[in-house]
């Protein structure tokens, strides 16, 4: 009988161990379990170690506190002028209260399904074609306060709203597509034509830039050459007033004036002028110069006649 006991009680706290082990809940980060005791709701347990009573209490719902996506099929809308295009959204929501998301509605996802749908049907009614292509923004806008407003009650909040795309008929999307291509070849003819212009700018600048660089260029070279033969000039005026110089401090005498004059008048007769203009003082030694040579060549003829009879007689005697 001791061991039929002891059996028992061992069997007793094995049992009540895996009721307390199996018991035990976990609940991981951005979780939270909705807890129902006696089929009535009893609390959120939110991140941590949890024990419920066996029997008792139970896990009615497991509930993700992260942000979710749905993306919803493409739905037929009518716009304002008679058009039938197909759109599919995709809504990021994320769930605030889990109790309110537990009981609040059935299937939350088919709700959000159907309340996006009708929403969408009613925005794109009142906009045509062509503004249900360029206001994408107002449509998600105005959808994701709807829906907001709508899944509240519901536990949910309505992070954004974005419409992925909108498909036009076959024949509406041909009639966009040849407007489109004929918008794209309008705009690159534009700015092929804005860049030729560009180019031709640029190369007129660069040939003004070129030509009043020549300008500047020729005018600099000018003013160097002209700077140079004023230095030129200047170098033998200065050379011209050196010798005078120093010919002054030489005090040089009379007939060294009268040499300098005679080499000065010879270089001016070298000359192509056709008349020249002789001073007094080289005339007058001009005039000396003359009758000197007039006496030099009467005693030379005077000398030849002499010479000349001395033959004569010489060739007389012998004869």
């Amino acid at each position: 009988m001791e061991v039929f006991k002891i059996i028992a009680i061992i069997l007793l706290v094995i049992i009540i161990i895996g009721l307390i082990v199996t018991n035990i809940r976990i609940v991981p980060q951005a979780n939270a379990f909705v807890i129902e005791r006696l089929g009535a709701y009893h609390g959120t347990w939110q991140v941590g170690l949890h024990f419920k009573i066996p029997l008792i209490d139970k896990v009615a719902k497991k509930v993700s506190l992260k942000e979710h996506v749905i993306d919803f099929p493409p739905q037929p809308v009518i716009t304002k002028d008679n058009v039938t295009i197909e759109i599919d959204t995709v809504v990021y929501f994320q769930i605030t209260d889990p109790k309110l998301f537990a009981y609040g509605v059935e299937n939350p996802m088919a709700a959000i399904e159907n309340l996006s749908a009708t929403t969408l049907r009613n925005i794109i009614g009142e906009l045509e074609l062509d503004g249900t292509l360029t206001s994408r923004e107002h449509i998600n806008s105005k959808i994701r306060i709807v829906l907001d407003e709508a899944t509240d009650a519901w536990g949910i909040k309505i992070n954004r709203v974005e419409v992925k795309n909108i498909n036009p008929p076959k024949d509406i999307q041909i009639a966009m597509e040849k407007q489109m291509r004929a918008e794209r070849e309008r705009r690159e003819a534009i700015l092929r034509a804005e860049g030729e212009k560009k180019s031709a700018i640029l190369i007129a600048e660069g040939n003004k830039e070129s030509k009043i660089l020549e300008a500047e260029a020729s005018k600099e070279a000018q003013v160097k050459r002209a700077e140079g033969e004023a230095e030129a000039i200047r170098l033998v005026k200065q050379a011209t007033a050196d010798g005078i110089r120093m010919i002054v401090e030489s005090n040089p005498t009379q007939e060294v004036l009268t040499i300098k004059s005679l080499e000065a008048f010879e270089k001016a007769a070298d000359g192509q002028a056709t008349k020249i203009i002789i001073p007094s003082e080289i005339q007058g030694m001009a005039g000396l110069a003359s009758s000197l040579t007039g006496i030099v060549d009467s005693s030379k003829d005077k000398k030849a006649k002499a010479k000349a009879k001395t033959a004569e007689d010489a060739d007389a005697e012998t004869k």
